[in-house]
């Protein structure tokens, strides 16, 4: 019995342990993906039309001509929306492996999840208190 464990462990062991040829795929896919990027990035400067003119050189923003200084103060207002968006957004995200291991994790995981709910509602009381998500 003592040797049969002994030789299972070592199995797993060398089984476990990995070498450098193990990442060569990793290796040859990366350097794949990147001289993809490279050959495509440089092919198009070469073979892309070339027409330079007066209007193609203007700066352009969403078919508004530029008209005076670029460095005026302006409302972060949108930027502070899209940033507690992003910041909610993500923070769901972390509800789908909590709903797929739902059982697994037992009544240890559903606290866990009442406490990061419970948080994620204080953020967003708080945010309302601040009024930042009215507009003017």
């Amino acid at each position: 019995m003592y040797i049969c464990s002994y030789f299972t462990k070592v199995y797993k062991f060398r089984y476990m342990q990995s070498t450098q040829h193990d990442f060569l795929p990793i290796l040859m896919q990366a350097g794949l993906a990147i001289g993809f990027v490279v050959m495509t990035i440089i092919g198009s400067s070469f073979l892309g039309p070339k027409r330079h003119s007066k209007n193609k050189d203007k700066n352009f923003e969403c078919g508004i001509e530029s008209v005076g200084n670029a460095r005026i103060p302006f409302s972060v207002k949108y930027f502070l929306v899209a940033i507690l968006f992003v910041l909610f957004d993500v923070e769901v995200i972390f509800l789908y492996p909590w709903a797929v291991n739902f059982k697994e994790l037992g009544v240890d995981g559903m606290i866990k999840m009442v406490i990061f709910m419970l948080l994620l509602l204080v953020g967003f009381f708080y945010i309302i208190k601040k009024k930042a998500l009215e507009w003017e």
